[in-house]
């Protein structure tokens, strides 16, 4: 690990300006993933901004009836908040499948969103990896891309974002509150945070540099019955093959309206729009399912490796549908 200099942060402000006020300045809170990052030298910052302590730890009802979770808010205290599991039932499911209770208690609300991918080549620096090194080529096309992405890559990158919590908030149109160097502040759809990795797999958010995550907004709980579905290696401790956050309401034995997100099958968690398109007003039945599968994952394309994800994809929304639908 490369030496560097840290300071603590008094107020947002005070973070998003240190950070700014540098190049080479990072913002640090639980650090479950830039530590790692920065002991392999993959992350160098000179400078850490420490913003663990500032006051935005707390959740919060709002005045339209969802709930405020601040930046600093950690993922074992929002997945066990009797008003998450009550009303957001698949963002606990979804904080519960991530990682381990450990890092849960340690991993901020911001930290999960901003993780950076699990690629092997993103984290071996004798490969060439365009996210870690711009221009470097990309490892993954021609190499082990058992884990990669199926939907909305590149030529440039074909990584994968980790989160399970930010599939889950995609799902519920969660938004990101943030606050920029000047004081100025501004809120972010969360579909809108992350970008596709184009030709610039490196930018991977729509942040400025100093721009600091404050809190998530929750709208009201949607109606519905809330599922979250994570396909993996093993029971635990194991990032997403494949996962699939759904939200059916239904109208006697039709679907008034779905909500879907996928993880592990892109840069970013994946909204299944055209799913949601198919779904709505149709019968439930397995048929339904079927087609609302096939037309999420119709743009999807394999690599090799990952071939498998593709009907697997299918098989997890189709049957994460079926269990939304069954008491919706």
């Amino acid at each position: 690990m490369q030496s560097f200099t840290y300071e603590r942060a008094a107020s947002a402000e005070q973070a998003a300006a240190a950070v700014a006020a540098r190049p080479d300045a990072k913002f640090i809170s639980g650090g479950t993933n830039l530590l790692d990052l920065m002991k392999l030298e993959i992350e160098r910052p000179a400078h850490l901004v420490d913003i663990s302590r500032l006051p935005l730890d707390r959740i919060e009802e709002t005045a339209a009836g969802g709930l405020r979770v601040g930046a600093q808010v950690r993922n074992s205290d929002l997945a066990a908040d009797p008003r998450v599991r009550s009303h957001y039932p698949m963002l606990t499911q979804a904080l519960l499948a991530g990682a381990s209770g450990q890092i849960r208690n340690k991993a901020s609300t911001s930290g999960n969103l901003l993780q950076r991918t699990r690629c092997p080549y993103f984290y071996d620096r004798n490969m060439p990896c365009n996210k870690r090194d711009p221009g470097s080529g990309c490892a993954a096309l021609q190499g082990f891309n058992r884990m990669h992405a199926v939907l909305g890559a590149s030529q440039a990158c074909i990584a994968v974002h980790p989160s399970d919590m930010a599939v889950a908030m995609a799902g519920l149109d969660a938004r990101i509150e943030t606050i920029s160097p000047g004081g100025e502040t501004r809120t972010i759809p969360i579909g809108d945070l992350h970008r596709l990795p184009e030709a610039t797999p490196h930018v991977e958010t729509v942040l400025g540099h100093g721009e600091m995550i404050t809190a998530v907004t929750l709208p009201p709980p949607p109606p519905g019955r809330q599922v979250y579905r994570k396909v993996r290696d093993r029971a635990s401790y194991a990032f997403a093959l494949v996962s699939v956050a759904a939200i059916v309401e239904k109208s006697g034995d039709r679907i008034r309206r779905a909500r879907i997100a996928m993880g592990g099958v892109a840069a970013k968690p994946w909204r299944a729009s055209e799913a949601e398109r198919t779904l709505a007003g149709a019968k439930a039945s397995d048929g339904a399912f079927t087609d609302a599968a096939e037309a999420a994952l119709a743009g999807a394309v394999g690599y090799g490796g990952n071939d498998f994800k593709i009907p697997l994809a299918k098989r997890t929304m189709r049957h994460t549908l079926a269990a939304a639908a069954e008491s919706a």
